[in-house]
């Protein structure tokens, strides 16, 4: 920890939301609409993307309402100035780089540019090496994988003209090492890992704050379909707060709760035969 605060942030840290503008790639439910909700109560101009225009209207709603709740509140208890913006709801395939791009022109018509890159869309289908299915697993990598690619390259431009801003890849756990069940979506998620580092290796110099999130098990309706015990299981609102926390302080790799993710995290570094052993143990695998 005395290292920690010795040495400078990865990352500009961002300590303030307000007017903030920022883009969620995946925010139809789960971390995504938590941090939606947020940022309204914090004052950013949120544009929301995901491919259920329905939903992303109910997400719409639900920040609309926790805005105009912190307005009440701080008109009541302070005079201190808040503002609330409407959210632009863009549906999208993050599969069709097409529709990625209208989403970003859309956001830098309306508001000029964009501060932010949150991708946090996801497909988790559990899957093990006897039940492998080689369409799911291709399904799964074009979303995890492929789609933030076209993500990436609709917000690099932009990023690079500002010469500010934060592109934030959403990975897992699940690709520090090999896990059961995690045969598709393990990989993509790992390499996801590895594109934040070479991003920020070669962006860091130029303004770009590249951040990788790490989670572990969060309550979503992703993770409502397993079996499985989930040790340490948080709120989606809590992944949400590690999240903007981790942003406030620079961090490069944030990830939660670290009293499971600790634990991999030390492991991830021991030879693969003390990772096969623990990992078989905790999973009876």
């Amino acid at each position: 920890m005395l290292l920690k605060r010795l040495l400078p942030p990865l990352n500009p840290p961002i300590q303030s939301w307000q007017d903030q503008r920022v883009w969620l790639v995946g925010a139809s439910s789960g971390i995504g609409a938590a941090l939606a909700r947020v940022l309204a109560r914090r004052g950013a101009r949120v544009a929301i993307s995901a491919r259920r225009a329905d939903a992303l209207e109910t997400v719409r709603a639900a920040m609309a309402a926790s805005a105009a709740a912190t307005t009440t509140h701080t008109a009541t208890h302070t005079s201190a100035p808040t503002s609330a913006h409407a959210a632009l709801v863009l549906p999208l395939d993050v599969t069709d780089p097409s529709t990625v791009n209208a989403a970003r022109d859309a956001i830098v018509a309306a508001w000029g540019g964009v501060d932010t890159v949150i991708w946090l869309a996801a497909l988790w289908v559990p899957m093990e090496a006897a039940t492998f299915d080689l369409a799911t697993a291709r399904r799964t990598i074009e979303v995890n994988q492929i789609g933030a690619l076209n993500v990436l390259a609709a917000s690099l431009p932009v990023l690079l003209a500002q010469g500010h801003g934060t592109f934030v890849l959403t990975a897992s756990v699940a690709g520090w090492g090999g896990m059961p069940k995690a045969l598709a979506y393990g990989q993509t998620k790992a390499a996801l890992n590895h594109l934040a580092e070479t991003l920020w290796l070669e962006l860091h110099g130029r303004g770009i704050g590249v951040t990788v999130v790490n989670p572990g098990f969060v309550d979503t309706p992703a993770t409502a379909i397993n079996t499985f015990k989930m040790p340490a299981l948080i709120s989606a609102d809590e992944a949400a707060q590690r999240i903007l926390a981790g942003l406030a302080a620079g961090e490069f790799n944030i990830h939660f709760p670290r009293r499971f993710t600790g634990f991999l995290a030390l492991l991830r570094h021991l030879p693969r035969r003390a990772w096969f052993a623990i990992v078989s143990r905790t999973t009876g695998v």
